[in-house]
């Protein structure tokens, strides 16, 4: 059963810089159950799936990397992520791909915390939610946090992003 952690509990770098960077989250851990897709985690920790986000990275035509965060029932909308990122076309990146270009592995992706800073996109639904949850950085971990206080750590821009 998914938990929330005290504060003596592992910390993930993720929390570290929240921690630094002095924002108030909450913290969650579903690493003891079989939850692996977005929607499976949404349900362990009883969150709406439209309150959990998952992070992904892609490519431009140009070769840029961008990061689009989403909930995680939704599917990225290519066509829209390119217009958003001012793009021709975005393909996703692939997996093996993610490690050297991150510092992340699939399934626990953050957009905090990123080897570099790439320019960031989030679903627009982020704006009508208090506070919303994506990954710690580490399977088995999310945070949750307000989408004002991310801006203090990630400069990202909103935009209708789903199919």
């Amino acid at each position: 059963m998914a938990k929330k952690e005290d504060k003596a509990s592992e910390k993930t770098n993720v929390m570290r810089l929240l921690d630094a960077a002095g924002i108030s989250y909450s913290h969650y851990c579903y690493a003891d159950t079989d939850a692996v897709s977005g929607v499976e985690v949404a349900a362990v920790l009883g969150e709406d799936p439209e309150q959990v986000f998952k992070t992904l990275v892609t490519r431009g035509r140009t070769g840029q990397l961008y990061v689009f965060v989403i909930p995680v029932a939704e599917e990225l909308d290519l066509k829209k992520a390119a217009h958003a990122a001012g793009e021709k076309s975005i393909e996703m990146i692939k997996s093996r791909e993610l490690l050297p270009l991150t510092g992340y592995i699939h399934g626990g992706c953050s957009p905090i915390g990123m080897k570099k800073q790439y320019p960031t996109f989030i679903d627009e639904t982020v704006e009508l939610l208090d506070t919303f949850l994506f990954s710690a950085g580490k399977i088995g971990y999310q945070v949750e946090v307000a989408p004002e206080d991310l801006r203090r750590v990630v400069d990202y821009q909103t935009a209708d992003l789903t199919v």
